[in-house]
């Protein structure tokens, strides 16, 4: 087993067998409720896999002592012996990191030192659980639920004769608003690739029952953000508490965006087992000025060059949970209930 040693763990609710080297520090874990591996260094993947591989053999597998408890009757190191009647489950796909202990605890038995943030960062399996291609929203386009509706509407923006069309069929108030979105959520999709640092994880076009859907998601160390993009090329737009003024028009988008991201927040919260905020932006894209009302604290708003500034920010979400949001939020069966 390359030095390393198996031992569990129950406290806060969790019950795990732990893989740690000799000097003590995890290098994965097993979790003994549902058989989820989860490896917090790469490098040691294979030693730790072979080392569990006994107690993934085991339906129940009989998991040796806590280290306070008494010493167990087996020689030390020798795995229990699975039932001869147990039929061997598929184990879960290694997964990342749990963060659902206690606050300022560590989730590790005693002599057992958690790998920190920057080394997981360096060397750590933070793939989400394996989805069928269809389930998987990472696989969603950019602008795809507007792209959709002007298919339905049998409209084609590469179509060179796309404007003529909308004249002709009077169809500009309707197309020409999708063509003018999804533009708009592809512009922000290349400024959100190209700002983004490491650690930042983006969804895009997030069905929702009622055949709507999420613009983007964005999560990160700088929290979760449910993103509504708004096309309003060369506009003077002025953001207050609770509309949008452009023109002399206005429009609900800060009402829209709070539901949005309230809905999001409970979707993920359920889906992940702890709470999740989620913080509404608006994002507009080719506008001359964005002025927001100070008074505006909850729905965050900025033009589309602004967002560098914006996924700088950090120290809200651990990397770990960044990664359990986002295996969440990529699931299409999440929001199924939405």
């Amino acid at each position: 087993m390359s030095g390393l040693r198996v031992s569990r763990w129950k406290r806060y609710g969790h019950d795990r067998l732990y893989v740690s080297t000799a000097e003590g520090a995890a290098v994965a874990w097993l979790d003994c409720r549902n058989g989820e591996v989860t490896v917090l260094a790469e490098s040691h993947r294979e030693g730790a896999l072979e080392a569990l591989r006994p107690y993934l053999a085991a339906r129940r597998p009989e998991p040796p002592p806590t280290e306070s408890g008494p010493a167990a009757e087996r020689p030390t190191g020798e795995p229990p012996a699975p039932s001869a009647s147990a039929e061997p489950p598929a184990p879960a796909a290694p997964r990342s990191p749990d963060a659902r202990a206690a606050p300022g605890r560590s989730p590790a038995p005693d002599g057992v030192r958690l790998p920190s943030a920057p080394e997981r960062a360096r060397g750590s399996a933070t793939a989400a659980p394996p989805l069928s291609p269809d389930d998987d929203l990472a696989r969603n386009r950019p602008g795809e639920s507007s792209q959709r509706k002007l298919d339905e509407l049998g409209v084609h923006p590469a179509a060179h004769l796309f404007r003529r069309l909308l004249r002709l069929l009077r169809l500009r108030s309707d197309a020409e608003s999708w063509h003018r979105g999804l533009q708009g959520e592809r512009a922000v999709a290349a400024e959100l690739r190209r700002r983004c640092p490491d650690g930042w994880r983006v969804l895009h076009s997030i069905p929702l029952p009622g055949d709507v859907a999420l613009d983007h998601l964005l999560i990160g160390p700088g929290g979760v953000f449910c993103v509504s993009t708004e096309s309003h090329p060369k506009a003077q737009i002025q953001v207050g508490d609770d509309v949008v003024k452009i023109g002399g028009q206005d429009y609900p988008y800060v009402r829209e965006s709070r539901g949005e991201a309230a809905g999001a927040a409970r979707v993920l919260s359920r889906a992940c087992g702890f709470t999740v905020e989620v913080t509404p932006l608006l994002v507009f894209v080719g506008a001359a000025s964005v002025t927001v009302e100070p008074a505006l604290l909850d729905v965050r708003a900025v033009e589309r060059r602004q967002l560098a500034a914006l996924v700088a920010a950090s120290g809200v979400l651990a990397p770990q949970r960044v990664e359990e949001v986002y295996a969440a939020a990529r699931d299409r069966r999440t929001w199924a209930d939405a």
